[in-house]
């Protein structure tokens, strides 16, 4: 972990949050709503500014951020020649506008990021090609280092590029290797040493020994990775845009039924703190995707700002998806939900919810230490 990284980190981490509020914010000022303040972080608060109607404020906790509005907090007195502009007040489809917006500009993010990496050139494995694109300089990319595996004992890692492999016995030789070439040059030489050549981002290429095994693939040797052709794929900006939003689309499918199967297992007892990444871990990926390139980020930081859309939608209290939940409840029994069990509800799931980043933060030290 560097400080290039951390910094980085703290960049996109900015970016989320500001476009995830200003959603919020340009969707509360469309109906007329006043917006009391906008802010990054969670209080203690470091500084703030006023502009207009609205108190801009930094805070110290860096774990998000809130747009408040008037008559939003649950009881709170709103006085009469107010309560046309007071949250609480807006009808119903109003409201509900307001509390999606964060998510959806946290999904337009994405897509606006994805966009752009295929206006500039995405790297794009051969098989998800949009129709009809030209993939440039095609290589043979590791996508996945299994643990405890003669891959990673030797060195490699996601991300790498293979460039070619040698047989030490036979001083045979696979060059421009596919996936397929790959795996039939592995299969039978179990326990026979073979010199792996890759590169690593920008570096000079590196050679390393590594000795396939049986049983990390039946009857056959293997040194436990999976890779796939991966080349770049360069559009013009209305073909750019219509294979950034499907690319969107499926992402964020992709990523919502990764939340459900968590939960499911969670709920089961089967849930693994090792599958959960928190601020600690996207950093060091954020360090990875930096050293690939900056087209890299641009993708890294799309999937972050999917993740958090998934997040916020979950029916959560304190989150945008347990104000929609309460928001529907009262629309269907056509009564308001006692203010103070609002108010103590959201508290106490405001304080479980940095309890666990808190948490997750720890597993993330205890990974890196390890």
């Amino acid at each position: 972990m560097t400080i290039s990284a951390i910094i980085l980190f703290l960049i996109i981490l900015v970016v989320l949050i500001l476009s995830h509020e200003f959603g919020h914010f340009l969707a509360a000022k469309l109906f007329n709503i006043k917006v009391e303040e906008f802010g990054l972080g969670f209080p203690p608060r470091a500084f703030d500014w006023k502009k207009g109607e609205t108190t801009y404020t930094i805070n110290w906790l860096p774990f998000g951020g809130f747009v408040r509005m008037l008559g939003e907090d649950p009881g709170e007195e709103v006085p009469e020649e107010q309560r046309e502009r007071s949250f609480s007040h807006a009808k119903a489809p109003k409201r509900a506008l307001v509390i999606v917006a964060g998510v959806l500009f946290n999904l337009l993010l994405a897509w606006i990021l994805i966009s752009a990496g295929f206006l500039t050139g995405m790297p794009t494995p051969l098989g998800m090609a949009p129709t009809a694109a030209v993939v440039e300089n095609a290589k043979l990319i590791v996508t996945e280092v299994r643990p405890d595996s003669p891959a990673l004992g030797a060195g490699l890692l996601v991300g790498d590029t293979i460039i070619s492999l040698k047989d030490n016995e036979s001083k045979e030789r696979l060059t421009a290797p596919t996936p397929e070439s790959l795996q039939d040059f592995i299969a039978s030489r179990a326990d026979r040493p073979l010199t792996v050549t890759y590169s690593r981002g920008a570096a000079q290429t590196i050679e390393a020994i590594i000795t396939p095994k049986t049983g990390i693939i039946a009857d056959r040797g293997a040194i436990g990775i999976a890779m796939d052709m991966i080349g770049t794929v360069k559009l013009p900006l209305h073909l750019a845009l219509w294979e950034g939003g499907k690319l969107t689309l499926s992402l964020t499918e992709a990523t919502g039924r990764a939340f459900g199967a968590l939960i499911s297992d969670a709920f089961r007892g089967e849930g693994d703190m090792a599958t959960i990444t928190g601020p600690v871990g996207i950093i060091g990926l954020v360090g990875d995707a930096s050293h690939f390139g900056f087209v890299y980020l641009l993708g890294l930081t799309a999937i972050i700002s999917i993740n958090l859309a998934i997040i916020n939608i979950l029916p959560i209290p304190a989150l945008d998806g347990g104000h929609f939940i309460v928001l529907i409840i009262e629309a269907i029994s056509r009564k308001k939900i006692s203010a103070a069990i609002l108010a103590r509800v959201n508290t106490a799931f405001f304080f479980l919810l940095i309890a666990l980043m808190l948490v997750i933060t720890v597993f993330d030290i205890s990974k890196l230490i390890g």
